[in-house]
């Protein structure tokens, strides 16, 4: 499961995926991604919660990689990444380097408590 959320006043973006992620779950994603980035304005931050993610299907990296150009696209200054194990760093470090042109801040946290100090919130 991929969920998307953002909070406009903190100018947050919020995507958590969940259990084991699948390539057809990211067409709903990518929607839902599009409207909440409507709500926000160039300079927001990102969370990406990596945390209750147990797997993700190889399939995904296309879109994933697309997810990542309509955050960058959108004007993101930060993407705090929640990634409290190592073995679940699907290669987002790789990714970023083709899909982030505008090279945001990015920041590796172990937990969200982490995630919220580095953003400021």
């Amino acid at each position: 499961m991929i969920l998307v959320t953002s909070n406009k006043s903190k100018r947050l973006l919020y995507i958590s995926y969940i259990g084991r992620v699948r390539a057809e779950e990211f067409e709903s994603g990518l929607e839902d991604l599009k409207g909440q980035l409507s709500e926000l304005s160039p300079g927001f931050r990102a969370v990406a919660d990596l945390s209750q993610l147990e797997s993700m299907e190889l399939e995904c990296v296309p879109e994933l990689g697309r997810a990542m150009e309509l955050v960058s696209q959108a004007g993101v200054d930060l993407v705090a990444r929640v990634i409290p194990h190592p073995h679940k760093d699907i290669g987002f470090n790789i990714l970023t380097i083709f899909h982030y042109p505008n090279r945001p801040q990015i920041a590796i946290c172990k937990n969200l408590i982490e995630a919220g100090r580095t953003l400021g919130i």
